[in-house]
């Protein structure tokens, strides 16, 4: 019986394979299979020197490169498992044409023995472009408004250009670099470390997370200056031509001009003197009009406030025909003085004083006859005229006018006074 037994091949086969299922239930029962996930685990890409070599970029979407890992082993193996014994991997070198890349699960430790690691998704999913390069333009932006009665005068950064290179898409889009600064209630100059800033042409901001630039940040110096506002002062030079006359009015347009500099500098500034020199009205018949270019008149260190103004001003000075008009004066407007004693006078009935006077014409038509007043001064004229003894008749003597100063007298104006001796009672 004993040999029977040794000897019986099937009966020892089954007596094993009766082992193993008892070993399975007691390793089941005693340390049975579990799983366990891991987030946020990371998928490490290798190769991707591949793309650079063949100028391309790539852009991971999607966030496919961080997956959540699932692992099942025994529970004792389980138990000892961490986040950092997993590792994802995929290889640029299989890209596939839909620009995938299968990922590859494994646990650090080849000594642990699980059962299977899969991942919530099997690829990542990339963006491939060629890669670009440009050099764009770097522009300062003014942030807020400086103090009243300042300015912003001047904007100057370490660079005027910066290179960009990334995706082909992104960098066309690409219009300018931007500094932006804050000036808000500034009344001095600024200096500032500014980062840079990527815009689009509508200046919009672009996203620089796959740009590559050669500087990040740059130096801006802004310069701020005070600012007044003044008027031109201007005289035209000349003489109009025969029977005109200049009005002596002249216009500038603008009249008045907003300058910048230090507050010093513009302490001393209350007006813009531009030369008679020019606005020549010699030998006019009509308005003269002239375009005068200012810059060249502003004291040193002020400039133009206003950059949109070119400082040029319109000046015009105006010229008039000459308008004559006679007058009749009443002889009881006119004062007689210094009549020698024992001499009196009278003036005829309805004698009259007939003076012819030019001008502009409002100033012409405003000179009333009745409202003139004039003066004869008998001594005066008898010294003029060597006369030592009065006689008495009719003299005609000149009679001296006040005038505006608007207003020729283009004749020698007489009246005739009657002498008359008088007599010892």
């Amino acid at each position: 019986m004993r040999n029977r037994l040794l000897n019986n091949l099937g009966l020892k086969l089954t007596s094993v394979i009766i082992a193993i299922i008892l070993w399975f239930i007691v390793a089941m029962v005693y340390n049975p299979k579990d799983s366990v996930s891991f987030s946020n685990i990371q998928v490490n890409l290798i190769n991707t020197d591949l793309l650079e070599k063949g100028n391309k970029v790539y852009e991971i979407l999607d966030n496919s490169d961080v997956v959540r890992v699932t692992v099942q082993a025994p529970r004792n193996v389980i138990n000892q498992l961490r986040a950092s014994d997993i590792v994802a991997t995929a290889d640029v070198s299989k890209l596939t044409e839909v620009n995938t890349i299968a990922i590859n699960y494994e646990v650090l430790n080849e000594d642990v023995e699980i059962l299977d690691i899969t991942g919530n998704h099997d690829v990542v999913q990339l963006n491939v472009e060629e890669r670009a390069r440009k050099w764009i333009n770097v522009q300062c932006n003014i942030v807020g408004e400086v103090a009243e009665g300042y300015m912003v005068a001047n904007t100057s950064s370490d660079q005027t250009r910066i290179e960009v290179v990334g995706p082909k898409s992104v960098v066309e889009r690409i219009s300018y670099a931007g500094l932006d600064i804050d000036v808000t209630g500034a009344t001095s100059n600024l200096s500032a470390n500014v980062d840079i800033q990527l815009y689009d042409a509508e200046k919009n901001l672009v996203d620089p997370s796959h740009i590559e630039k050669n500087a990040e940040n740059m130096r801006v110096e802004v310069q701020v200056l005070a600012t007044k506002e003044v008027p031109f002062e201007l005289k035209a030079s000349g003489i109009p031509a025969e029977g005109y006359l200049a009005t002596g009015e002249v216009k500038l347009d603008p009249e008045k001009v907003l300058l910048a500099g230090t507050v010093s500098t513009l302490s001393n500034v209350s007006k813009i003197v531009i030369p008679e020199t020019e606005l020549d009205i010699t030998d006019a018949e009509s308005d003269v009009v002239n375009e005068i270019n200012i810059k060249k008149y502003l004291p040193d260190y002020v400039v133009l406030a206003d950059g949109s103004f070119n400082g040029r001003v319109t000046a015009t000075a105006y010229v008039e025909p000459r308008v004559e008009k006679t007058l009749l004066v009443p002889a009881a407007n006119i004062t007689v003085l210094n009549t020698p004693e024992g001499y009196e006078y009278e003036f005829a009935d309805n004698e009259t004083c007939r003076m012819r006077i030019s001008g502009l014409d409002a100033d012409v038509s405003e000179v009333d006859p009745n409202t003139v007043r004039g003066t004869v001064n008998i001594g005066e004229w008898m010294e003029r005229n060597s006369i030592r003894e009065l006689t008495a008749g009719t003299h005609e003597v000149p009679v001296s006018f006040q005038l505006s100063d608007q207003v020729s007298i283009d004749n020698v104006t007489t009246v005739r006074i009657y002498i008359v001796e008088v007599e010892d009672e």
